[in-house]
C-alpha cells in the first residue's frame, strides 16, 4: 500500500478514535479536549507500545504533517476577510493588543532568562531551549512544526518532539487551568454568564450539533459546473503558499544568513493578505469566503495536532523531562500573572472575559480562547469578541507563529541568546509602560 495512503489512513482513525473515546468519557468532556490531541495522545500509546514493529518511514512521513500543514493555516488567517479600517482597529484593539504583547514578550523573557540563567548551566541543554515557551504556547502544534527545518538548520534535532511537548502542555494548561480562573471569577462575582458544564445541552456536552442547529459551513461563491467551491479555496491557498515560497526565496538570495533557516509559514500569512489585497483591488474579492477558509484551515489543524501528539519521541522528553517541566511551569506561572495583574489594569470594560481569551490564545491556540471566551461570555454581550478578533489582526503577523517567532530562534542561534533576551526585555517593559498609561487612563 503507498505510504500517502497508509499516513492518511492512520491519522483518519486516530480522529475518528479520538472523537469515539470523547464521546464515551464524561471526564475528557468535562476537560474540553480536543479530539485531535485524545487522538494523538492514542497515536502516541499506539507508537510507544509497538515500538520497531512500526516502518520507520511510516511515522517519519507522520513528523512532516505538521511542518506542511501549518503552511496552510497561515496562509487561511485573512483569505476572505475585510481588513477593517485601521485607526478602528487599533482604538478597539489597542488595550487587548498590550496585554497580549505583554504575555507574548514576557514567555520569552520568561523563557531565554531560565534557559540561559539556569538551565543550560545544570541540565546542559542550548540556550534556545527557552524559546520554546513562546513557539509552543503562543505558537502552538503548528509553530513547532513550522520551525522543524529550523530546529535542523541550527542541528537541534531533539527541537521539534520538545517543541510538540510544550505545545500539547499548554493547550491542556490552557484548557484546564483557564477553566479554573472562570470558576474562580463566577465565584468571585467578576463575570455574571457563565455557563456551567451541568447546565450545558447535551449535544454541547458531546461536541456535536443536533439535527435541527447545524451552522453553515461556509457560502460556495462559484458554481460546481465550472470548478468545485471547495477545490476552489483550497486552490487559492495553494497560490497563497507560493508566493510565499517566492518571498523566501528572494529573502535567501539576499545572502543574509538569518533567514537560511526562516521558516515558511509567516510569509504564507504575508502571500494571503498579498492575494486578499489583490483579489479586493480588482474587484474579485466576492470569490473567496472566509467561512470556507475557516473550515480548511480548522481541518489542517486537526489533521496537524493529531499528527504531532502521535509523533512526540517519548525518549527526547524522558532525556529532558526537568527543563521542560521546568519551562512550562514557568511559562504557565507567567500567563496567569498577567491575566490577574495586568488584566484588570490593561482593560477597562470587561477585564476578565477579554484577558481570559488571550490566556487561551497564549497557552493553546485561538480556538482554545474562543472556547474560554464562550464559557463567561456565551451570549457576546461584552465587547471581549470583538476586541480580541481585531487584536488578532494586529498581534498575529509578529507574534504566535508571526515574524518575530520565526526570527527569534534563527536570531539567538547567530547572535547569541543573550542580545535576543535583551531586546525581549526592552520590549516588554515598553510594552508595561503602555499598560501603565492605560490603567492611569482606566482609573481617572
Amino acid at each position: 500500500m503507498p505510504l500517502a495512503v497508509v499516513v492518511f489512513i492512520s491519522l483518519c482513525g486516530l480522529l475518528v478514535a479520538g472523537k469515539f473515546v470523547r464521546l464515551r468519557i464524561p471526564l475528557l468532556q468535562r476537560l474540553y479536549l480536543p479530539s485531535s490531541v485524545i487522538g494523538g495522545a492514542i497515536g502516541l500509546a499506539v507508537i510507544s507500545a509497538l515500538g520497531d514493529k512500526i516502518d520507520p518511514e511510516i511515522t517519519g512521513a507522520m513528523r512532516k504533517v505538521p511542518g506542511f500543514l501549518i503552511n496552510v493555516v497561515f496562509a487561511t488567517l485573512f483569505l476572505g476577510t475585510r481588513l477593517p479600517n485601521l485607526k478602528r482597529v487599533v482604538t478597539l484593539a489597542f488595550p487587548q493588543l498590550v496585554l497580549g504583547q505583554i504575555m507574548a514578550w514576557g514567555q520569552y523573557v520568561v523563557g531565554l532568562g531560565l534557559a540561559g540563567f539556569v538551565l543550560a548551566r545544570l541540565c546542559n541543554v542550548p540556550p534556545f531551549f527557552g524559546n520554546l515557551i513562546e513557539i509552543g504556547f503562543e505558537g502552538g502544534h503548528g509553530t513547532v512544526g513550522g520551525m522543524t527545518e529550523s530546529f535542523l538548520a541550527a542541528g537541534w534535532n531533539d527541537g521539534a518532539a520538545l517543541g510538540f511537548t510544550v505545545a500539547t502542555a499548554g493547550m491542556i494548561i490552557g484548557i484546564v487551568v483557564g477553566m479554573v480562573l472562570v470558576n474562580w471569577a463566577h465565584r468571585k462575582g467578576i463575570v455574571k454568564e457563565v455557563v456551567p458544564f451541568s447546565k450545558r445541552r447535551f449535544g454541547e456536552r458531546l461536541g456535536v450539533h443536533t439535527r435541527h442547529s447545524r451552522p453553515a459551513a461556509g457560502l460556495q461563491t462559484v458554481m460546481s459546473d465550472s470548478i468545485d467551491s471547495l477545490a476552489w479555496h483550497i486552490a487559492i491557498v495553494g497560490v497563497s503558499i507560493a508566493i510565499g515560497v517566492g518571498m523566501l526565496g528572494l529573502l535567501r538570495l539576499t545572502g543574509w544568513k538569518v533567514f537560511n533557516g526562516f521558516p515558511l509559514f509567516p510569509l504564507c500569512m504575508i502571500g494571503g493578505i498579498v492575494l486578499q489585497a489583490f483579489a479586493r483591488a480588482i474587484r474579485k474579492d466576492l470569490l473567496v469566503d472566509h467561512g470556507q477558509m475557516e473550515r480548511i484551515s480548522g481541518a489542517s489543524l486537526d489533521f496537524l495536532v493529531v499528527s504531532a501528539v502521535a509523533t512526540i519521541s517519548i525518549k527526547v522528553v524522558a532525556a529532558n523531562w526537568v527543563p521542560l517541566v521546568a519551562l512550562i511551569l514557568a511559562g504557565a506561572v507567567w500567563s496567569v500573572f498577567v491575566v490577574l495583574w495586568f488584566g484588570p489594569r490593561c482593560l477597562k470594560e470587561a477585564w476578565f472575559e477579554r484577558a481570559i481569551a488571550d490566556f487561551g490564545q497564549a497557552t493553546g491556540v485561538t480556538a482554545t480562547g474562543l472556547l474560554l471566551l464562550r464559557t463567561v461570555d456565551p451570549d457576546s454581550k461584552t465587547c471581549a469578541a470583538a476586541s480580541f478578533g481585531y487584536k488578532q489582526l494586529l498581534h498575529e503577523p509578529v507574534m504566535g507563529g508571526g515574524l518575530w517567532t520565526a526570527l527569534a530562534f534563527t536570531l539567538v542561534v547567530d547572535i547569541g541568546w543573550f542580545k535576543v533576551f535583551v531586546v525581549s526585555c526592552v520590549m516588554l517593559a515598553a510594552w508595561i509602560l503602555c499598560a501603565f498609561f492605560l490603567s492611569r487612563r482606566n482609573s481617572a
